[in-house]
């Protein structure tokens, strides 16, 4: 499993670039326009997606994190949010690779977003929540007139393998 976990972190990276440069081809008004998404654009979902990893991050590192909601607005310009995702991706996979096995099935308590209750769950299946947030986002591009990129895993496999 913490094969698979820093393969899927390295995953994580590649496939965030690619959807960031797909998003660097919209003009700002398709980027930021209102659409049929929990997060209401590909701007909000962006930003939710960062909150998201900045929720679960800190918590895996056994800090309480600085997000107050889901729909926080992090970045306003698409540049930035892509800075601020590319450090998080490294973050990230910085953290899988420091693992190990025990840290893997360890429990890790964290309180939720709303301070309303406190948790615990094994650190590999908030990895795993982790890397279960990029549909939403590809499907968002798909509404736009540039085309999502190829997002299988086999394809990252492929190219990281040469």
């Amino acid at each position: 499993m913490l094969a698979n976990l820093r393969q899927f972190a390295r995953y994580n990276h590649w496939a965030n670039t690619c959807l960031f440069v797909a998003f660097a081809k919209l003009d700002e008004s398709d980027y930021k326009a209102p659409r049929a998404a929990f997060f209401g654009s590909i701007h909000g979902t962006l930003n939710h997606i960062l909150v998201n990893d900045l929720l679960w991050v800190p918590r895996l590192e056994g800090h309480t994190c600085a997000t107050k909601a889901l729909d926080e607005e992090l970045y306003g310009r698409l540049e930035s949010l892509r800075a601020a995702q590319d450090a998080d991706d490294a973050r990230l996979t910085d953290l899988v690779d420091g693992l190990d096995d025990a840290g893997l099935t360890q429990v890790v308590p964290y309180t939720t977003i709303d301070n309303t209750g406190s948790l615990a769950d094994a650190a590999w299946l908030m990895l795993v929540n982790l890397f279960d947030h990029r549909g939403q986002i590809h499907d968002l591009l798909r509404q736009t007139t540039v085309a999502p990129p190829p997002l299988d895993l086999i394809l990252y496999v492929r190219e990281a393998n040469g």
